[in-house]
């Protein structure tokens, strides 16, 4: 039972195909933005599966991490989506410590980026590996401060815990400090998903690719399949944090569509940041936002 959560529900099947759905979906929306057509719907999946059918070529210099790197992303994503699915259907599945734990995983993705693009022994590549690098010292801070005033407001550090406190005193999210904290949630995300303004560790026209420069065939489209799971993951993770008091599945799926057409939104208008300003933007207004909602909530506001 436990494989199959891992592999096929809520694990990596399922959050792989709903992660490669819903980034055909803002592809689209981006081009019908732009006065373009946009992909068709099976576009996503055909890239991947045509990558798994290309060679990987490894560079002569590259370390053994380049192509573990791939699967570290993977098996801990994997890992977060099977604890967050089954604490949704079954809160009484959740242990104590959960949150925690599916914290540390959500970082796995960016850890594994840095130490491929490290091992490939690429110049540009080591250039968006530290950019990647900074971006996530940034946006932790603000993000885990977010965490704790769930924690605070649901006094609990275990999913099925906070799911349940929703449903009796409302969703985290209507509260003052619980807004507060969504919000700089929601940007925190934005950037572990490295969708614009914050795609700065990949950004085409200045490091080609930076952190993937190296990267082709089975192992790409591994990373690709990471990225597409965590754009599941992200709003569904959000969701479960501050919007949790009816989690049946047609308003699940209407969160997830309103919570990700705000990453749409936010990176179909805005330019892509400086790695300077993009730590400034977390390491100021956002970890002030995010520490007031702490504050908040520690006076049950």
């Amino acid at each position: 039972m436990i494989i199959f959560n891992y592999l096929i529900f809520p694990g990596i099947l399922f959050s792989a195909v709903v992660g490669l759905m819903a980034g055909w979906l803002d592809r689209k929306i981006s081009a019908r933005l732009q006065w373009r057509v946009g992909p068709p719907w099976h576009q996503n999946f055909t890239d991947i599966i045509k990558l798994l059918h290309k060679e990987a070529i490894i560079p002569q210099a590259a370390g053994v991490m380049f192509l573990a790197a791939p699967f570290i992303g993977l098996m801990g994503l994997a890992l977060a989506d099977m604890l967050l699915g089954n604490s949704i259907i079954s809160p009484l599945k959740s242990f104590n410590g959960d949150l925690i734990l599916i914290l540390y995983l959500l970082t796995m993705p960016a850890l594994a980026l840095m130490l491929g693009a490290s091992a490939s022994a690429n110049p540009l590549a080591s250039v968006g590996a530290s950019r990647e690098m900074k971006l996530a010292m940034a946006y932790e801070l603000p993000f885990i401060l977010s965490a704790i005033v769930v924690i605070i407001k649901c006094g609990s550090i275990e999913i099925g815990s906070i799911l349940s406190h929703q449903v009796i005193f409302g969703s985290n999210a209507a509260s003052l400090s619980g807004c507060l904290a969504f919000i700089a949630a929601l940007f925190c995300a934005q950037a572990k998903l490295g969708l614009a303004p914050f795609e700065i560790s990949e950004a085409e026209q200045e490091i080609m690719a930076g952190v993937l420069i190296e990267y082709s065939g089975w192992a790409l489209a591994v990373f690709k399949l990471v990225k597409a799971m965590l754009i599941y993951t992200m709003p569904v993770f959000l969701v479960v944090l501050f919007f949790g008091k009816d989690t049946t599945p047609l308003l699940m799926i209407a969160k997830f569509v309103a919570i990700f057409t705000a990453f749409i939104l936010i990176k179909n208008t805005n330019p892509r940041l400086r790695i300077d300003q993009a730590m400034r933007f977390f390491w100021g207004p956002m970890t002030i936002m995010a520490s007031i909602a702490v504050v908040l909530a520690l006076l049950g506001k």
